[in-house]
């Protein structure tokens, strides 16, 4: 753990910050002045929670459910979490693409979703409807799960 002046900031708290701020050194710096002041301690949780981007662990469950529940379980626990926490479906697809390209998918398949998801993040920036689109973002973890499985077979 570091001390900024009066400031408790954790390693993963730093990083949080780094990774949100993009580079840019005055939004780095609000987040970290938005949490410190909300937070007795800057940790990785709270600069997410600060500034409402889902969670990595939220971000694992969406994973989970898109990729090893049936399609009504996961729109359903996808949509009470967005409901629950607030959550933007954009938020969660910007996090969902960076943790995409981590899982083992083989490269057409990955390339396939990564279009999926490209198309979903269109659509919502047109003005579509957000249920809509969280529906046809699981549809496309359910079509790339069927195409793993069978090739597996």
């Amino acid at each position: 753990m570091f001390s900024c002046g009066s400031i408790d900031i954790t390693p993963d708290g730093m990083k949080a910050i780094v990774t949100l701020s993009s580079g840019d050194m005055r939004r780095s710096l609000n987040i970290l002045q938005s949490t410190s002041m909300a937070y007795e301690k800057v940790t990785e949780d709270t600069v997410y929670t600060c500034t409402g981007h889902p969670l990595r662990s939220d971000i694992a469950n969406i994973l989970d459910w898109c990729l090893n529940k049936d399609f009504t379980t996961a729109y359903k626990q996808i949509l009470h979490l967005k409901t629950l926490k607030g959550l933007a479906l954009n938020d969660i697809l910007t996090e969902i693409h960076l943790l995409v390209h981590r899982v083992d998918f083989p490269p057409a398949v990955r390339i396939s979703l990564l279009i999926k998801l490209a198309d979903v993040e269109h659509r919502l920036a047109s003005g579509t409807s957000e249920k809509i689109q969280l529906s046809s973002m699981v549809a496309a973890f359910q079509a790339v799960r069927d195409i793993v499985v069978s090739e597996a077979s």
